[in-house]
């Protein structure tokens, strides 16, 4: 069993990457939930609670379920998930170079998105 502040960080991680794989800026996230941006980022800081609402409107704009937002469920999909299943399919049809070049954008767009949580 973790503690509560550890709990609260698995949270927070778990808000903040579901919100960066939606594509979507703390801002656009705190207008979607009536919050001022400041608040979404003091949240995925780990810094201010989550209440149950909040969780389950986090959950509905992010689609992921609220077990993996408090960390009941794994952080890793199902092979048998459709929407890995169909990743997979539209991947295979990229040349490598495409591939090579998607993927470096991935990890520039991560990193754009980590610099912008910490703003």
């Amino acid at each position: 069993m973790s503690t509560e502040p550890e709990q609260r960080q698995l949270i927070a991680q778990r808000i903040r990457e579901a919100r960066q794989l939606a594509g979507l800026s703390q801002g656009q996230v705190a207008k979607l939930m009536g919050m001022h941006r400041p608040t979404v980022s003091e949240i995925e800081a780990g810094n201010r609670r989550v209440t149950a609402d909040e969780i389950t409107r986090f959950a509905e704009i992010f689609d992921v379920s609220t077990a993996y937002l408090l960390g009941e469920a794994p952080d890793r999909l199902a092979m048998d998930d459709p929407k890995l299943q169909l990743a997979a399919r539209e991947l295979a049809k990229l040349s490598p170079d495409a591939l090579d070049g998607l993927l470096r954008a991935l990890a520039a767009v991560r990193t754009d998105g980590d610099d912008e949580s910490k703003g």
